[in-house]
């Protein structure tokens, strides 16, 4: 399941992604700000997947929103909602730690599509918006996320197919606290359980 918070100063506008994405079985919309002070409260509160914000907003603007999210929850994604096709603007909340960029002008399906693109990892940039001054590696590459030393070690057990009862064995550590390292690396690399764990270790996306 997507979980998707929204930050929009304009309700109507809310109102109508909701509506839009009600119905979607895949997507599921945990909250709705209309500032970007109430946005980080819900994303603390909820940690939801993805996050669509407006850039010009009351109490925090979505560039700073931006930029407090992914230093909290470096697994979170966040796509810009903007009206605002300016180069500065785009480069600014790129820079910031957003995946995506979406005009308010745009047909709402494009909401859909950038939502899942984003959440699947990818970066996704409103076809009206010229993106030719951002770098490649800007628009597509993964951010790095930092793991610890025993995280990163017991990623590479789990990669051997080994259980959580064997790692534990082999680190001469509890059960639990291997649990824990596991929620953690699942909270830190936004994946969904267990199983994607394994799968994300066999990829190796990261140096370790």
């Amino acid at each position: 399941m997507i979980t998707v918070a929204i930050a929009e100063d304009h309700q109507s506008l809310v109102d109508g992604i909701n509506l839009l994405l009600e119905y979607e079985e895949d997507i599921s919309i945990v909250g709705s700000a209309n500032d970007g002070e109430a946005l980080l409260a819900i994303v603390r509160l909820k940690q939801p997947k993805v996050v669509l914000t407006d850039i010009k907003m009351p109490k925090i603007d979505g560039i700073s929103a931006t930029r407090l999210i992914k230093k909290e929850f470096p697994h979170i994604k966040v796509i810009a909602f903007s009206m605002f096709d300016q180069e500065e603007a785009v480069r600014q909340i790129t820079e910031a730690g957003a995946s995506g960029y979406l005009l308010k002008n745009s047909p709402l399906d494009q909401v859909l599509i950038a939502i899942r693109e984003v959440a699947a990892g990818h970066s996704f940039y409103d076809k009206a918006i010229d993106t030719s001054f951002l770098s490649e590696e800007t628009k597509t590459a993964p951010r790095k996320l930092i793991l610890s030393k025993s995280e990163r070690e017991i990623l590479k057990l789990i990669g051997q197919g080994k259980t959580t009862s064997e790692i534990a064995n082999l680190r001469f550590t509890a059960v639990s606290t291997v649990e824990k390292h596991r929620k953690n690396m699942i909270r830190k690399l936004g994946l969904s359980g267990k199983g994607e764990l394994l799968r994300y270790a066999l990829e190796k996306k990261y140096n370790f």
